[in-house]
């Protein structure tokens, strides 16, 4: 059970970190976040190493485990992000974010194939209700959007019809636009699985070092990309105000990728990556919060968040537990202690 706690605070500062992202893009770039959050997760890890453990554990690990952990940083952090962003640029984020919500299938069946993982009737149920409530929330969040922009467009005509010809001239690139989705998908499916096989058999403190390997090398990778012809000028020009923003969500997102692997080495896939995709939640809540001028909530979000909660408690939740609390015939008991494949 405390994996899933670990998940679920990862999940927590994510959708903080979200929130805060997009309030610092409203006046800078992907690059200009990229640039600051993934290598500022470097110093963020190794403070905490040296505060409460030993940096020269990162010496004795294994080779595997250093490949296996770099990997993960840079088919997480710099290829998973890339392709979710070349995705969203293709076809928008509403066409791509449902076959971005797949890299949780692609996790559960990597899990099942190459750690040995398994599925139970609790499982199931708590990620289905976890899809449910992402749904729900996607809808209402839709709703609002498109709601909010009629009604900006009714208080400003000259400016709705400034902005229908580029709106009719977009034409969504499908084949590029789900290719990167689920190439995406895939990239965040699979680094949670290589995550989980490095840090096997490695204590709590030891999948901090493999946290501060991962971001690592995402930040090398970043930093080659930065050396290429005009890039560094470019995210030098950023405004204050980005910086500010930026700064924080690098903060939020070192926590959460550090809750997420002291999860991910406490607990399989099949429990951390299901409760994380609660960050959806998360990210509508500290949105409201942080751009109140920008989201609003119904019925829809609320539901999806009860939903979602319920999903997360079938996940963590052992089935002596739930025997303490419901009169389960011997039928229901074999039922639920099934286990596949």
């Amino acid at each position: 059970m405390l994996g899933g706690i670990f998940a679920l605070l990862s999940a927590i500062t994510f959708g903080f970190n979200n929130a805060s992202v997009r309030r610092g893009v409203l006046t800078g770039s992907v690059l200009q976040a990229l640039a600051i959050t993934v290598p500022f997760g470097v110093p963020i890890f190794l403070v905490v190493i040296v505060l409460f453990g030993d940096v020269s554990n990162i010496f004795g690990l294994p080779i595997r485990t250093l490949i296996l952990l770099s990997l993960a940083g840079v088919i997480h952090f710099v290829f998973g992000r890339y392709c979710n962003y070349r995705s969203t640029k293709a076809i928008g984020g509403n066409l791509s974010g449902a076959w971005k919500q797949s890299s949780m299938i692609f996790a559960l069946l990597l899990a099942a194939i190459f750690l040995d993982d398994y599925f139970t009737p609790l499982k199931v149920l708590g990620i289905a209700l976890i899809v449910f409530g992402a749904m729900m929330t996607s809808a209402q969040v839709a709703k609002n959007k498109a709601k909010a922009k009629a009604k900006a467009g009714k208080k400003n005509p000259s400016t709705q019809m400034e902005q229908e010809p580029a709106t009719q001239a977009f034409e969504p690139n499908y084949a590029e636009g789900y290719l990167f989705a689920i190439l995406s998908a895939f990239a965040y499916g699979l680094s949670p699985v290589l995550i989980r096989s490095g840090l096997a058999g490695l204590d709590m403190a030891m999948s901090v070092v493999g946290g501060l390997i991962s971001y690592t090398a995402a930040a090398v990778v970043v930093g080659l990309i930065l050396l290429l012809p005009g890039q560094w000028r470019h995210v030098r020009s950023i405004e204050k105000t980005s910086v500010k923003w930026f700064s924080l969500a690098a903060v939020l997102v070192g926590m959460s990728q550090m809750f997420r692997y002291i999860a991910l080495s406490m607990a399989p896939v099949s429990v951390v990556t299901p409760i994380q995709s609660t960050s959806a939640l998360f990210r509508v809540l500290f949105g409201w919060i942080l751009n109140k001028e920008y989201e609003v909530f119904g019925a829809w979000v609320m539901g999806g968040a009860v939903v979602s909660m319920l999903g997360v408690l079938s996940l963590v939740v052992s089935l002596e537990v739930v025997q303490q609390f419901l009169p389960l015939s011997d039928t229901v008991v074999k039922i639920l202690s099934s286990r596949w494949p």
